[in-house]
């Protein structure tokens, strides 16, 4: 036998991940977008390729720094990935050159590999927290797995952080559409990163999980497919429904939301994880979606089609079941209780990811609500720099008319100072604030913001003052 050497598994690193994100990013697909939507094109996504050289995607991100901008970026580059197994067209066809041209570059063999080289690299900086964050132990057998599992149908849930904060807003309507727009990356394409999970040959377990994947697409008839319920919640709101209009209004949380069931399916090492975060949504979803129902029409009074809520409610305790009985329990009895600690990890992972995108979305709305006092709240930080009591790094920017700011997030607090010109300075859906010359807006860590120039030119000025609350004492 040939001596062939030892087997080394790929790995990307170092400057070759940094040199190869770049050149996937800079795919003209995902360059910066001049207007805030894109309009009946899902194959363009702003990945921000000038900033995304910059950052540091060869280590594992900490829970404190899970809404940082460098996961962001990292979400935003894996649903791109992950999207070219899915098939999308523009509403209005492909018959306009540039989009049919769009169509090919988004799923040319070039795109996909390049893009399956920074996938695993990536997959482990923004998940591999969850190694730490979530310990099982002990010993588990298949009955202290479903007396586990069924304890999660008695849980009492009490409306959760964004729904608060949609009920406590200043403007509900404003959150409300903001909330439905967090749920578009997965609601449009619902079941798809299940379907990974439907090829092979695996036994009767496969079947089932087929049948659920059947109810989702509405057994064949387009009208009752989940996806066209949701596209019907969103129109009655007078919301867009092709396919990332709204990209640059995602928060990262819910990218991280729809991307971990796309990466437990992708990678089918995961696929026992795979079994505990589909019974966890699935189960939780019932109350979850009765809640929404109740809160949309209370929103939207007369208006809102909530039938998508509303049929998850009955069709959901259904899926519990047999995502339970007809699916864990038999894989289980199959493959032996030596896959049990991985079906727990995929239960408790997604519980931690919801969590973090619960109060992710809060922290936002918060934050949206908070425009005008985050612009009265310059002066003083502006006063603490000017005074010298704060010293803070400062980037000096001087942009023409129409220039776009593409959404993004900081690391820390920082002050927008303008100089000269007319900013808008937006900070989600329908949200933001004017600002002159002499005014500005203190940007919270992690929020999601942009900018637009509607002057002739605007001089501004970016400090980084860390913790902004600090410069008020």
């Amino acid at each position: 036998m040939s001596n062939v050497g030892p087997y080394r598994p790929f790995e990307l690193g170092g400057a070759d991940l940094r040199e190869a994100v770049k050149r996937y990013t800079s795919n003209p697909l995902y360059l910066d977008n001049e207007e805030w939507e894109n309009d009946d094109n899902p194959y363009r996504r702003q990945l921000r390729p000038q900033v995304v050289e910059h950052l540091d995607f060869d280590r594992v991100l900490g829970r404190d720094e899970i809404l940082d901008y460098e996961n962001l970026a990292a979400q935003r580059i894996l649903t791109t990935i992950y999207e070219t197994d899915l098939v999308f067209f523009p509403k209005s066809g492909l018959s306009d050159p540039a989009k049919w041209a769009d169509f090919t570059n988004f799923y040319s063999s070039s795109n996909r590999v390049l893009g399956e080289m920074v996938r695993p690299a990536l997959e482990r900086h923004v998940f591999g927290f969850l190694d730490t964050e979530v310990e099982v132990s002990g010993k588990w057998t298949k009955d202290s797995l479903e007396a586990f599992l069924r304890t999660l149908e008695d849980r009492p849930q009490e409306p959760s952080k964004p729904e608060s904060a949609i009920r406590n807003s200043s403007d509900p309507e404003r959150a409300a559409r903001m909330w439905l727009i967090q749920f578009a990356p997965d609601f449009l394409s619902e079941a798809s990163p299940m379907i990974r999970n439907a090829l092979g040959y695996y036994g009767e377990a496969q079947s089932e999980w087929f049948k659920v994947i059947i109810d989702e697409y509405g057994y064949g008839v387009h009208d009752t497919k989940h996806s066209k319920l949701f596209e019907r919640t969103l129109e009655s709101v007078g919301l867009r429904t092709d396919v990332h209009h709204y990209w640059q209004y995602y928060l990262s949380s819910s990218l991280m939301m729809n991307n971990y069931f796309h990466y437990l399916g992708k990678n089918h090492e995961l696929f026992f994880r795979y079994l505990g975060a589909l019974y966890y949504t699935e189960t939780t979803l019932v109350d979850f979606c009765r809640r929404a129902d109740e809160l949309l029409r209370h929103v939207f009074p007369g208006t809102v089609d909530t039938q998508y809520f509303t049929e998850h409610v009955h069709i959901d305790q259904h899926h519990g079941r047999m995502a339970l009985e007809k699916i864990i329990l038999p894989v289980v009895e199959a493959c032996g209780e030596a896959v049990i600690p991985e079906i727990v990890r995929g239960f408790e992972e997604f519980q931690v990811i919801a969590e973090i995108a619960d109060e992710d979305f809060a922290r936002q709305i918060a934050w949206m609500d908070g425009g005008p006092r985050n612009k009265e709240l310059h002066a003083p930080v502006w006063e603490a720099i000017q005074s010298g009591r704060v010293s803070a790094p400062v980037a000096h920017i001087v942009e023409p008319h129409g220039e776009l700011s593409n959404t993004h997030c900081h690391n820390g607090d920082e002050l927008c100072h303008i100089v000269s010109g007319t900013m808008r300075f937006v900070s989600g859906f329908n949200s933001f604030q004017i600002l002159e010359a002499g005014e500005g807006t203190v940007i919270n860590r992690n929020r999601l913001h942009g900018a637009i120039i509607e002057s002739d030119e605007c001089v501004y000025e970016i400090h980084s003052v860390g913790d902004y609350e600090k410069c008020l004492s």
